[in-house]
């Protein structure tokens, strides 16, 4: 039977669903220990950030033999839906949930798309060693507290900044998450490249365009965001900067292995001309596509 799904479009109803006491109309810190939560899916109308730290459940989580396992963050956003089951009962966790409206013309309102593990999928959720863990309860704890003060002109500014540092430090965690999964990270890097080859040796670039993060990350079963992040760390290239490179190391291949005009090669990896070819593969093997085919 499939479970119905209910939908919590503001913080003050998450309150009343999780038999918490609304503080802020638009911000809200939840012990889950306390929660009246049944198992059934929920659509959120806010920004979520859950911690858990309860074992159970963990490699719905993605959590590896190299991750740590003192908690767990989830992080989620508007619109997103989550399926409530025995691994978010009432266990040991908290959860911080803001709206929207909360971080409207503020400098996180502004960068919240900067924090791209908001996109993740849910099995490549942040698992974080107890000092981590410290360090967000501590985040969980100044929220509270500036909660229990009366409203006013100064609330929004200092919650919002309070949230923002949360999430700066969850950016620091997440980062060092990708050097204790360093070799899994290898791995998936070699599949990269793999899929880029084989996607150049059929000659799909004529058909379908360059591939896509999207293209690439679902091959690999991650998210765009996640694919992007890790790609990002380990060479230091976005996707687009990572293709242009392998587009002119295989016009390199090319060049010395078959007797393809430079024409041809330009057609073949997708450049809208001749001149934009041969200007780019200059600038990057520091002379042109001939030159590098007939040095002196």
């Amino acid at each position: 039977m499939k479970s119905k799904t209910i939908k919590i479009g503001t913080v003050h109803q998450c309150n009343c669903y999780m038999g918490s006491k609304t503080l802020h109309p638009l911000v809200s810190v939840i012990d889950l220990s306390d929660s009246n939560l049944t198992q059934q899916n929920i659509k959120l109308g806010f920004y979520a950030v859950l911690l858990r730290e309860c074992r159970c459940g963990d490699f719905l989580y993605g959590r590896q033999y190299y991750d740590y396992s003192d908690g767990t963050l989830l992080f989620l956003t508007p619109g997103e839906t989550i399926a409530i089951d025995n691994c978010l009962l009432p266990q040991k966790g908290r959860m911080l949930a803001f709206h929207p409206d909360l971080i409207g013309c503020t400098s996180l309102g502004q960068n919240i798309q900067d924090y791209s593990f908001f996109s993740y999928h849910k099995n490549e959720a942040l698992h974080i060693s107890a000092r981590e863990k410290q360090k967000v309860s501590e985040c969980f704890d100044n929220i509270r507290e500036e909660l229990q003060h009366a409203i006013d002109c100064h609330s929004k500014t200092l919650i919002t900044k309070y949230i923002e540092l949360l999430l700066d430090y969850c950016t620091r965690f997440n980062e060092r998450q990708f050097i204790t999964r360093c070799e899994a990270n290898k791995k998936l890097l070699t599949k990269f490249e793999k899929i880029l080859n084989e996607y150049f040796e059929a000659d799909r670039v004529k058909r379908n365009g360059l591939p896509s993060a999207e293209y690439c990350a679902d091959l690999l079963q991650l998210s765009p965001s996640y694919f992007t992040d890790l790609l990002k760390y380990e060479t230091g290239k976005n996707i687009k900067e990572h293709i242009q490179f392998k587009r002119i190391e295989i016009a390199r291949q090319r060049l010395q292995t078959t007797h393809k005009t430079v024409n041809q090669i330009a057609d073949e990896l997708g450049y809208s001309s001749v001149q934009y070819f041969t200007r780019l593969f200059t600038k990057i093997a520091g002379c042109s596509p001939n030159e590098y085919r007939h040095p002196n």
